[in-house]
């Protein structure tokens, strides 16, 4: 049985020290070389924790909590209560390891809504992403799981200039001497700031465009017309270094 994680699909605004400051932009981490998948960007969240999460769950729809701001919290509760109650659920759960992760602010946010669950590729593991609102809070505090708090404007994801082709190497020791290795090709895009140049891709890419495509009707362009950017994983990317 795949194991359940809850993200947040965090929305906020371009802190002052950008230059478009105040503009919307969507908050990603980037994973430290102490965790799997060692510099990926990821949606804030992780694993389900149920005990725990459940008594969260009930904390966050008490009155002007963030569940219970939530516009359609009470159509929910009335006509789908079993389905509320695992909405309550992925909240807490990406709540608290937000908290964990960047020291989000759980109690200043606004739920916008749900995207569909995905599954990730190399990992017996599903996902399931909130998208959510943090209006002031622009300072996080990562933890030993996470290496920074990249922000990337909407307009950056709305130009398809900033898609490339993302030809990844796996590299591991069973094949290890062997000219030839194993090469796959994924959409990605690619996030250039100052001293920053990140790629965005795998599951965390398509929980992106799926929300571009619901919200701005945005597609980025067909992977064979992309430009190819080449990298590698090595055996760390399963395991991270402990």
């Amino acid at each position: 049985m795949s194991t359940a994680s809850a993200v947040m699909f965090l929305l906020g605004r371009l802190p002052k020290t950008h230059p478009n400051w105040g503009e919307p932009c969507l908050i990603l981490t980037k994973r430290s070389v102490k965790v799997k998948q060692p510099g990926d960007l990821c949606c804030p969240g992780g694993s389900l924790a149920p005990r725990l999460d459940m008594y969260l769950a009930k904390l966050f729809g008490l009155p002007l909590l963030p569940l219970a701001r939530w516009p359609y919290w009470s159509n929910w509760l009335r006509h789908k209560p079993k389905e509320a109650r695992m909405l309550a659920l992925f909240f807490a759960t990406a709540a608290r390891e937000s908290f964990e992760e960047m020291r989000l602010n759980p109690f200043g946010l606004k739920i916008l809504g749900f995207l569909p669950a995905q599954s990730l590729v190399m990992f017996d593991r599903i996902i399931y992403p909130l998208v959510v609102w943090t209006n002031r809070q622009q300072r996080f505090y990562p933890n030993w799981e996470v290496e920074k708090v990249i922000c990337i404007p909407l307009r950056d994801l709305l130009n398809p200039e900033n898609y490339v082709r993302y030809r990844l190497q796996v590299n591991d020791q069973s094949n290890a001497g062997n000219d030839a290795l194993p090469t796959n090709d994924f959409p990605c895009f690619r996030h250039k700031y100052r001293n920053e140049n990140e790629l965005l891709w795998g599951a965390t890419y398509r929980i992106t465009t799926i929300f571009l495509d619901y919200i701005f009707d945005f597609t980025p362009p067909a992977m064979r017309t992309l430009a190819v950017v080449n990298g590698s994983l090595d055996e760390n990317y399963l395991t991270g270094k402990r």
